[in-house]
């Protein structure tokens, strides 16, 4: 009985293969098998919204724009009265009043070093987080910060020195005395109550150098002379105490490098290890080592077991539901979707929802600005990470609910159900497929990508600003130094700048105007200080040092007219170009330079800094429009370099008044700065500003007005309007005195809403 059962059994199985489906065991599978794939979409809803924010560097870039983070550091939170202790602490060994810190922070600190040191945080833990590293390493690169502490000194005596407008003085004892006392007032870190200015006469010079050297180290007195002699020559005082009172023995003003030394020892050599120390603070990290457990799943094994095992359900429900029925059976798929989207949108919705029940709260003993913006940012973070999560949730939501809606049309529409049953079962099978292929296509894709439009993709940030990365090269503006090379940081008698060049660029510079020449011969000095914008007297005071500046060196040079007056080598200053510009990705430079060596020589020198692959190749016609800073940045053509001249040979070294126009350059009062053609004409894309006074060399002291930041965008403006094209280049003397780059933001700004 039992074999002829069996043979029973076998018969009707071959006789009806599906006939397993009806199986006591298949309806409870069946169900399991629902409730497997409904996890398995919101599991792989969840993998792609991690995906797209917490693994994504650009999820974390947005939350902090969005905010104004950086901005609001230095606008408010640096400025709140209960962060002064923080802020001062930071500059404690540096001669700045508490009245000045924040404004210094942006010197030792400029915004786009934080932006740079934020986004290596960033990367850091976006690759812990992805597993790329098994130990969380937030360490924070302070040598960009340290490179800057050595000029803070130089740089806000400048500022400091530029405070207070000269007052005549005819008796050159009584001007003396008040050297004397501006003197000790710096040194202290201390505003000069006055400064005077006189007529001197050669001896007069001698004396009163003399005088303000008396203090300086011997070993410095010689190279310090010419710098101080030159400045009293045509009565800048305010240069002269500027480049002898960092100098003094005990000044304050003379900690920088001390303080670098310092901060360097701090800092292991360079490197401050944020973990070690939050740890050594009784900061638990346990929490990101959760989380990075949870991301490393669910962006692994989590999202392969979801597609297999979820597969291998919807697989079987197919096969095991009714035979014939293609249309419930595409009905379960659709249901599976819809819920499984579903769920996870509860889910997200809820978080947001109940978003104040799960930010952190800082401590009390917080400044409120600083626990705002922590508040703002974290709500922003939730709030994009929950849109992701929405994004995601409703692409399977939608496909499913489509699914279910076309199914119960197919059963209820009898004109599609009879064109249905016209085709041949080729040709339905076909379609089902289609359909089937389409609609996983759609699902798997838009799962991936939804949640990446709605966190934002990884930003690029042209010169500080990811909006600027929109406006072409002849659209935006870029504070400009003029005679960038001639500082007082580097000795140069009658500076026009205080910071050198690596300052310049870290307060903002964008452009750099500066000379290049081959050290003269002491015979050729007459001729070209004839042709120097020196002062008479002047010319006649570098005409004197010229014995004691040594012998011609051999190379290259950045001079202002005269060598022997200050030079700073070609070469190696345009590797120091080179390091900043890959410490800055992001950042787009031009030189402007009035070149007494020739198109060769120039050449050769970008070669041996290493500057080719960053050089970009003005088009040959230069009406042609320029590319978008965006352009630049991705090529990595981030370099431009005119000539005042002809420039050539190099196809990269062109004449700058052939695509460029400017304003004259040699107004003696602020109130007649006009807009008048000079060179280049007029109707060219480009269009240099020249926005500073030469009164017997550069004016300090009118430095204070013209670079306010309303009178610098206020001619800028006028200027636009009187030439039809917006001003690209404004070039100013002594670029730490006033709001020249706060100025140039301004019109930034309103060229990108």
């Amino acid at each position: 009985m039992a074999a002829s059962g069996a043979v029973r059994s076998e018969f009707l199985r071959r006789a009806h293969p599906a006939a397993w489906r009806h199986a006591r065991w298949v309806r409870p599978v069946r169900v399991l098998a629902c409730v497997v794939a409904v996890v398995c979409v919101a599991a792989l809803v969840g993998a792609a919204t991690l995906r797209a924010t917490v693994l994504e560097r650009g999820y974390y870039q947005g939350v902090l724009d969005d905010e104004r983070a950086y901005d609001r550091l230095y606008d408010k939170v640096l400025v709140d009265p209960r962060s002064h202790p923080v802020t001062k602490s930071l500059l404690s060994r540096l001669p700045v009043p508490e009245s000045v810190v924040t404004a210094n922070l942006k010197t030792v600190l400029p915004p786009a070093t934080v932006r740079q040191l934020t986004d290596e945080q960033i990367a850091a833990l976006v690759g812990y987080f992805r597993g790329d590293s098994d130990t969380l390493g937030v360490s924070v690169n302070l040598r960009p910060v340290l490179a800057n502490v050595g000029e803070l000194a130089q740089v806000y005596l400048g500022d400091l020195a530029s405070g207070q407008r000269a007052s005549p003085e005819s008796d050159v004892s009584a001007a003396l005395a008040r050297l004397d006392k501006a003197l000790d007032r710096i040194a202290e870190g201390r505003k000069p109550a006055d400064l005077p200015k006189v007529e001197l006469s050669d001896r007069a010079v001698d004396t009163v150098s003399s005088a303000l050297l008396s203090g300086v180290p011997s070993k410095e007195r010689a190279s310090l002379r010419p710098q101080v002699e030159g400045a009293l020559a045509v009565g800048d005082a305010g240069t002269a105490l500027a480049a002898a009172g960092p100098h003094l023995p005990g000044s304050k003003a003379g900690s920088g490098e001390e303080s670098r030394r310092d901060l360097l020892r701090m800092a292991d050599g360079g490197r401050w290890n944020a973990v070690r120390d939050l740890k050594g603070a009784g900061f638990e990290t346990g929490a990101l080592e959760s989380a990075r457990d949870a991301t490393r799943f669910m962006q692994g094994p989590a999202q392969t077991l979801s597609v297999v095992v979820g597969g291998l359900a919807v697989v079987f429900l197919w096969v095991s539901g009714p035979p014939g029925r293609r249309t419930r059976r595409l009905r379960t798929v659709g249901w599976i979707l819809a819920v499984g989207g579903a769920l996870p949108a509860a889910l997200f919705w809820a978080v947001r929802r109940g978003a104040d029940d799960l930010l952190w709260q800082a401590p009390a003993t917080w400044p409120a600005s600083l626990a705002g913006l922590v508040e703002d940012l974290e709500r922003n973070a939730l709030a994009t990470f929950t849109t992701a999560g929405l994004s995601a949730a409703v692409v399977p939501f939608a496909a499913g609910a489509l699914l279910v809606t076309a199914t119960y049309v197919r059963e209820r529409h009898r004109a599609l159900r009879r064109a249905l049953v016209a085709m041949t079962r080729r040709t339905r099978t076909r379609l089902v497929g289609i359909s089937s292929v389409a609609l996983a296509a759609s699902v798997v894709l838009g799962v991936v990508f939804a949640p990446s439009a709605a966190g934002g993709p990884e930003r690029t940030y042209c010169n500080g600003s990811a909006e600027m990365c929109g406006l072409r090269y002849d659209e935006a503006a870029y504070l400009t130094t003029h005679n960038s090379m001639s500082s007082t940081a580097d000795r140069f008698i009658s500076p026009l700048q205080d910071g050198d060049i690596r300052t310049q660029l870290d307060d903002g510079a964008r452009a750099l105007l500066v000379d290049t020449h081959l050290w003269e011969r002491s015979e050729q000095v007459a001729e070209r200080l004839k042709v120097s914008d020196f002062a008479p007297r002047m010319r006649g005071k570098v005409a004197d040092l010229i014995d004691r500046t040594g012998p011609a060196r051999p190379g290259p040079w950045l001079c202002h007219a005269v060598c022997r007056a200050g030079a700073v080598p070609l070469v190696d200053t345009l590797r120091e170009i080179r390091t900043w510009m890959d410490q800055h990705p992001g950042e787009v430079v031009t030189l402007i330079v009035q070149s007494g060596i020739t198109g060769d020589q120039t050449a050769s020198a970008f070669r041996k800094a290493g500057l080719q692959d960053l050089l970009f190749t003005p088009d040959r016609d230069p009406k042609t429009p320029w590319p978008t800073l965006g352009d630049m940045v991705a090529d990595n053509k981030r370099l431009v370099v005119f000539s005042e001249g002809s420039g050539g040979p190099a196809a990269w070294y062109r004449g700058f008044y052939r695509y460029g126009m400017e304003t004259p350059y040699d107004f003696r009062d602020p109130r007649k700065m006009s807009c008048a053609p000079n060179r280049g004409g007029t109707g060219k894309r480009l269009f240099l500003l020249n926005h500073f006074i030469t009164d017997a060399g550069g004016s300090r002291l009118d430095a204070g007005q013209v670079n306010a930041k309303d009178f610098v965008r206020d001619r800028a403006r006028r200027c636009g309007a009187e030439r039809g094209r917006p001003v690209n280049f404004v070039a100013v003397d002594f670029a730490n005195v006033g709001d020249a780059r706060g100025a140039v933001a301004a019109i930034n700004a309103a060229r990108t809403r």
